[in-house]
């Protein structure tokens, strides 16, 4: 059966999901020129990512979307198991939002200038004024119920384990005294680990915990909610992936 399922995914599915890809990136840019970012730069995403579980028979379960707030903005920080996390938080997390990425990722062909035209928040931290334009950017689409979402370990794991959280969402949230809500992402680094080659359709979990609503403000509540923030991400992995591994890949602050 894999090696059927690896012939499937070679000859039908992925280049239908390249095409659909394509298709989708030109729908964001030019939905976005037209008008209307926070439509075109969540919706034509959202189904491109079902699709893309649906087309490499990925199945998919979702916990705890009745503990969001449909007008609410909340800053989501998930733990960063492999590539299919963008898919799965795309098209499964049910909330309007942007992603805070690397620059690096604006690079990507047809993507890239897709995820600038919808808004998306590419990280820059080349010297404090891009910092500071990065969080402007951040602050303006934290509007209207639109969240922000954040892989707070800035790189995806090695082992399937955590590395520490960088203290940038929990910063933001801090200072526009938004909500975090922690996202733990289980099964994705089953499909597709850092290191792999092949796909396998393998369950993915996306559990989404109670929102960490602010205490305070400033240094103590920053740190106060990034430990409450790891510790629930952490408390739902298997046994086998729980314990911070060191990621020598995570960039420095």
């Amino acid at each position: 059966m894999r090696i059927l399922y690896y012939i499937y995914q070679i000859c039908i599915a992925l280049p239908i999901l390249l095409v659909l890809t394509i298709l989708t990136a030109l729908t964001t840019i030019i939905g976005s020129l037209v008008g209307g970012a926070h439509f075109w730069g969540y919706y034509p995403g959202k189904i491109w990512s079902q699709l893309i579980c649906l087309f490499l028979l990925i199945p998919v379960k979702v916990k705890g979307r009745d503990k969001l707030q449909k007008k609410t903005s909340y800053v989501f920080v998930a733990n960063h198991q492999g590539a299919f996390d963008i898919f799965l938080i795309y098209g499964f997390l049910g909330r309007n939002f942007k992603w805070m990425m690397k620059k690096s990722l604006r690079k990507i062909p047809f993507v890239g200038k897709a995820c600038e035209s919808a808004g998306h928040i590419f990280v820059d931290r080349s010297g404090p004024k891009k910092v500071l334009e990065t969080i402007r950017q951040a602050r303006a689409s934290l509007t209207d119920g639109v969240s922000l979402v954040v892989f707070p370990e800035g790189a995806r794991t090695f082992t399937g384990h955590m590395g520490y959280f960088k203290k940038g969402a929990f910063q933001l949230a801090d200072d526009l005294q938004l909500p975090v809500v922690p996202l733990t992402i289980d099964g994705s680094f089953n499909v597709l680990s850092r290191t792999g080659k092949w796909i396998d359709p393998h369950r993915m979990t996306l559990t989404i915990h109670e929102p960490i609503f602010p205490k305070g403000k400033g240094a103590e509540n920053i740190k106060a909610t990034m430990t409450e923030a790891y510790a629930a991400v952490e408390s739902v992995l298997p046994l086998k992936y729980r314990g911070m591994v060191e990621n020598k890949d995570q960039e420095v602050e």
